[in-house]
């Protein structure tokens, strides 16, 4: 599997390494290398995300990056990350 973003989560990906960035740029290039490595293993394991606790009827998992979510959708052969979200917010309901 592959591993891609929709434009919306590489917007709120680059929104959230330049918010990170104001205050620490060393911490802004950690935090995207950790992202890059932790989700390049969901293109060897996909299902390893959790079912989302606020709605476990939709097909969207999420992978927590501390202080951060991302939220996923496997199809076909990719995995579409689909946003990205500081934990303390409470996402809506997802669209596939």
């Amino acid at each position: 599997m592959k591993v891609r973003f929709t434009p919306q989560a590489e917007a709120d990906l680059t929104a959230t390494v330049n918010y990170i960035r104001r205050d620490r740029p060393s911490a802004a290039r950690s935090f995207r290398l950790k992202v890059i490595e932790k989700l390049s293993r969901l293109e060897s394991f996909p299902k390893s995300g959790r079912h989302l606790p606020e709605y476990p009827d939709l097909p969207v998992q999420d992978v927590i990056i501390s202080p951060y979510r991302f939220f996923y959708h496997i199809k076909r052969e990719f995995v579409w990350i689909l946003a990205v979200w500081n934990v303390a917010q409470s996402p809506d309901e997802p669209t596939v």
